[in-house]
């Protein structure tokens, strides 16, 4: 992944668009649990295929949004169920199984 300084939206701190990791700033990057969350994008994303990805994302988060706040529709989103769920588990990704983020939808929303 090559990761590159940008200025986001002041409440995105990075964002993934594969191959590149996006931050607002350099030192999370030294973060383990923020490199893992944003991993954990990648590899949905290379599972879908990119396009696909992000066409999902933003129809799921539309719907979402009709029902809830900005934040609770973007935590609600299933990549980042997925991710946020398991941002902590830094061996995930050695373990985890192919559109594995399926298995989030039916998690309920935490705040």
């Amino acid at each position: 992944m090559f990761i590159r300084r940008v200025t986001l939206f002041k409440w995105v701190n990075g964002m993934v668009i594969w191959p590149f990791l996006l931050v607002q700033d350099k030192k999370s990057i030294k973060d383990p649990v923020f490199m893992n969350h944003e991993r954990i994008h990648a590899r949905q994303q290379l599972e879908l295929i990119l396009i696909l990805f992000f066409i999902w994302y933003l129809i799921e988060y539309c719907v979402l949004r009709l029902k809830y706040s900005h934040d609770r529709a973007y935590r609600n989103i299933v990549f980042e169920r997925e991710a946020y769920a398991m941002e902590c588990d830094l061996d995930y990704l050695k373990f985890r199984n192919t559109w594995s983020f399926i298995k989030f939808y039916s998690q309920k929303y935490r705040v």
